[in-house]
C-alpha cells in the first residue's frame, strides 16, 4: 500500500524512541578507556617486537665463550 492511502481519521503516529541528552561524562570516560587500552596493546606489540639481546643477561660468573 502507498503512504497515501493512510490519510484520514485513523492515522496514528508511533515513537520508536526518546532521544536523551548525551551524557558527556560517561562519553568521556568511555573514551579515556579506550585510549588507555589502545596505548596498553600498543605497548605490549612494541615489548614483544623489540629482539633480545644476546650477551647482556647474568652470566653468574661465567665467560659466556668458554660455556
Amino acid at each position: 500500500m502507498s503512504r497515501t492511502y493512510h490519510h484520514g481519521k485513523d492515522r496514528r503516529i508511533r515513537v520508536r524512541g526518546i532521544r536523551r541528552p548525551t551524557d558527556l561524562r560517561r562519553l568521556a570516560r568511555v573514551l579515556i578507556e579506550l585510549e588507555a587500552a589502545r596505548a596498553e596493546a600498543e605497548a605490549e606489540a612494541e615489548h614483544h617486537k623489540k629482539p633480545k639481546r644476546a650477551g647482556k643477561g647474568k652470566t653468574n660468573g661465567r665467560d659466556r665463550k668458554a660455556a
